[in-house]
């Protein structure tokens, strides 16, 4: 599933966040990104994971770090997700599935003896050059700002 590699150069990519804007990587161009794919909006891992990069935002910033959470969840629902949690950072929109494909998170995934297509919890931090310097795939959801600046 995972094709990507630490020192590839991070896809480019166009979507929408919570309110419609798009997003490109070329935006975020002499910033760290940290891009973190989630399988869905309000559900307690996802909640537990975007509330410890809310709760650590701000030392985030402070080393030069943007945030962004991608999802295949449609905006409206991001919409509540972002209030609901009072989330400082944006969410993005790929119901299509084509970031999470270029990404190489979308794929099979076993739960309860049960096997579908999801997205697979990953994060990617990409440097001021837009080239990969980490994926973290064995995400905690608790302790992920750890897990970003260690």
């Amino acid at each position: 599933m995972m094709h990507l590699n630490v020192g590839d150069k991070a896809p480019d990519f166009n979507i929408p966040d919570e309110n419609g804007n798009l997003h490109t990587l070329n935006q975020y161009k002499g910033k760290k990104l940290v891009l973190y794919f989630y399988p869905k909006a309000s559900t307690p891992g996802c909640t537990v994971q975007a509330c410890n990069l809310r709760d650590n935002y701000e030392a985030l910033l402070a080393q030069g770090f943007e945030v962004l959470g991608i999802s295949a969840d449609e905006q409206p629902k991001l919409q509540k997700f972002i209030e609901k949690q009072n989330l400082p950072f944006h969410l993005l929109s790929d119901i299509d599935k084509k970031m999470l494909k270029d990404y190489g998170v979308w794929g099979l995934k076993k739960f309860m003896g049960k096997e579908y297509d999801g997205i697979h919890r990953t994060t990617f931090v990409i440097n001021p050059d837009g080239i990969i310097t980490e994926i973290i795939t064995k995400v905690k959801t608790k302790e992920h700002y750890a897990q970003i600046v260690k």
